[in-house]
């Protein structure tokens, strides 16, 4: 039994054997890896989403240093040197000084993150649309 695995003197190659062995190595490896790879894929659109978050309560408190009276629109908050990043989706909640509210939601990610008049970032867990 064991000489139907040897090889003979000038045979080149693998045996059946070790690549159906290799083969499993590499499925066992991706079904390790893959599962990991969307977990570091969720976490930088969530960290996407909170840095927008950040920018944007920046770039607010820009336009409300120089007009304190004007409501904040997504326009403003351009001139004042935001720039959204293509796959977060930013909220104006409320656009007065004393009580500015913003949101960012990542296309991808698992969380949204919200920003108060004083702020103080928080996260929510992003609620899935029924299907």
């Amino acid at each position: 039994m064991l000489k139907a695995f040897t090889r003979k003197k000038g045979q080149k190659g693998f045996t059946l054997i070790e690549l159906m062995i290799v083969i499993a190595i590499i499925g066992i490896l991706a079904a390790i890896a893959i599962p990991q790879f969307s977990a570091y894929r969720a976490k930088g659109f969530n960290s996407q989403a909170n840095a927008d978050a950040k920018n944007a309560y920046t770039a607010a408190q820009a336009h409300f240093s120089q007009n304190p009276t004007v409501d904040l629109t997504e326009a403003l908050l351009t001139s004042s040197g935001f720039k959204a990043s293509p796959d977060v989706a930013l909220k104006i909640v409320n656009a007065t000084m004393a009580g500015l509210a913003l949101t960012a939601t990542p296309a991808n990610g698992t969380l949204v993150y919200s920003v108060d008049a004083n702020g103080t970032i928080t996260s929510a867990a992003k609620k899935v649309a029924a299907e």
